[in-house]
Formats: structure tokens, sequence, C-alpha cells
């Protein structure tokens, strides 16, 4: 891009916002091709996208990642892509109240980042003192959670408790954790709901 020498300041800056927006509508385009691409044709068509735009296939699945996470409806304007990406790991209620907040806030996208870890560590903090055991050790491990126990009873037999342990990769536990997240579950939940819905498959 070259520009003329008498460009003026205010002209310099209308461009420089014109092309933000391109920056940022064009990863939303992008997203959208994708799941288009994807439901149409199946998942080769990510080799094309990759030949067809130049990208390195993990960046096109982040844009497929967040397209697919916020319908039109919900892609607030006033926002980069970027700031919706910070969310896409929450539920859609906790979505929106971040985005809104960011949006009130005018905040950057570095800003929400920083608002959205605070409180996420906060509410862990909460937990801890409460007594409520956290999810995983942050090694790449997910403990189901013990349910609480009840006195034995004459009536009632004790309830057998079996803790299940899962190793995973780090790749597999960011997978697992996005997908929960799309569900609304923190992925130890998400799992138990997949091994139940197993169980009545194959029963």
């Amino acid at each position: 891009m070259t520009f003329p020498q008498n460009l003026s300041e205010r002209s310099w800056e209308r461009i420089g916002t014109n092309l933000r927006e391109l920056t940022n509508s064009s990863a939303w385009w992008l997203g959208d091709w994708l799941i288009f691409g994807e439901a149409a044709y199946g998942w080769r068509r990510y080799r094309e996208a990759v030949e067809r735009t130049g990208l390195d296939y993990q960046t096109l699945r982040n844009y497929a990642w967040v397209a697919r996470r916020f319908e039109h409806r919900r892609r607030r304007e006033s926002l980069s892509f970027a700031h919706h990406a910070e969310v896409t790991r929450l539920s859609p209620a906790e979505q929106d109240y971040w985005l809104r907040k960011a949006e009130q806030q005018k905040w950057s996208r570095n800003e929400l980042r920083r608002a959205v870890r605070a409180s996420l560590a906060e509410q862990s903090e909460q937990s801890e003192q409460a007594g409520i055991p956290p999810s995983g050790d942050g090694a790449g491990k997910r403990e189901a959670p013990r349910p609480a126990e009840r006195p034995d009873s004459a009536d009632e037999p004790a309830p057998q408790v079996t803790t299940l342990t899962i190793e995973l990769s780090a790749g597999q536990l960011d997978f697992y954790s996005k997908v929960a997240a799309a569900h609304g579950l923190p992925v130890d939940k998400w799992v138990t709901q997949v091994l139940d819905a197993a169980d009545r498959r194959t029963a």
C-alpha cells in the first residue's frame, strides 16, 4: 500500500480505522466460510482452505471455532473478533455478560482478558475457601468429584464411590475443555454426561 505525500493526518487515521474493520470482518468471514465448507463438503475442505488462503491449519480452526460459538445475532460490531475469542470457553450467558461489559467499559482485548482471568481466579479462590475441591491439578488430570457421603442407615446401604482419574495430553485437555465450555459445563461434568450417554446407548 502506498500513500500520497500530501495525505492528511485525518485521512491517515480514517484509513487505519477502515483497515481495522476489514481485518476484524475478514476473521468472521473466514470462520463462516469454513463452517459452511465443513458442513457442505466435510473436514477435507480444511486442506483446500489452507491452500486457498495461505493461512495455517490452526489459525483457520481458531477462526471457525470462534465463529461457530457466536451466531450472527450475538456478535457485537463494536468489539473485535479477538474480544469474542477471549470468551469462547465460557457459557453463552457468561460470554454475553463479559462482552457487554467490555462494550460498556470500552475495554481492549487485553483488558477483557485480564478482567476474565481475575474473575475466574477469584471464583477458584472462593471455591477453595468453601472447601470445594478443584476439578483438576493443572497437569492434565481431571478427577470426577466424589458424591457427598451420607450417613449409613439400616434401610439404605452406603453407596459405593469410585474415583476415575483420566490422564490427558495438554492438547486433549484443551480440546475437551473447549467442547465442554460450548455446552456450558466444566470438563468433569461434561465427561460424566458423555459416559452416561454411552452407557445408555450400549444398554
